[in-house]
């Protein structure tokens, strides 16, 4: 296996795992750490200090600045945008280490034109729905939407709104409360 970069695609970083395709218009930049089996897709951006794990699909026009880290399977969808720094102005230029960082764990989905303020946790296996703008943590297995998003229900692992009693209606899979948010039944 090996790297796809589409001729007019751009792709600068040397940690890129084998099966990743960087599609037309892409850039991902040198010190990017991209995992195996991504797909970046048209004019996407990865910025330096971006982390992407394994199966992660990158939608067309999503920007991931330096601090996001993506865990596996995340999906970004189309013009996702995250933010890194709650103060700007163009004549400060702050350091990596003013930057605040965002975590996406395993599995959560961001619906097309979904933004993420820096310093949050999007947890495991959770949805933010399209044009959502995501300002506080979101739990595992969370349903979020709106602006700001706001906790809406329950999905599982497969994508399916949870009912009530927090089983799947698709695939049959019972969850309880954790920690932070849902966890898959014992």
């Amino acid at each position: 296996m090996s790297v796809f970069v589409h001729p007019k695609g751009l792709c600068e970083s040397d940690d890129v795992g084998d099966g990743t395709r960087v599609w037309a218009f892409a850039h991902v930049l040198p010190g990017a750490r991209v995992g195996r089996d991504c797909n970046i897709c048209d004019g996407a951006f990865v910025e330096s200090r971006a982390v992407l794990g394994d199966r992660v699909t990158v939608k067309n026009g999503t920007l991931v600045f330096d601090g996001v880290t993506c865990e596996d399977e995340v999906f970004l969808g189309p013009n996702v945008l995250f933010t890194n720094d709650l103060r700007p102005r163009a004549a400060i230029k702050r350091g990596g280490d003013e930057l605040l960082t965002t975590l996406v764990r395993r599995g959560a989905t961001l619906g097309a034109g979904t933004v993420v303020v820096c310093g949050v946790e999007v947890g495991e296996h959770a949805f933010a729905a399209a044009g959502s703008v995501v300002t506080k943590d979101v739990p595992a297995h969370a349903f979020v939407a709106g602006n700001p998003a706001r906790h809406k229900g329950w999905v599982c692992a497969c994508g399916q709104r949870l009912d009530a009693s927090l089983a799947c209606p698709d695939c049959g899979t019972r969850h309880v409360e954790g920690a932070k948010g849902l966890v898959t039944a014992p």
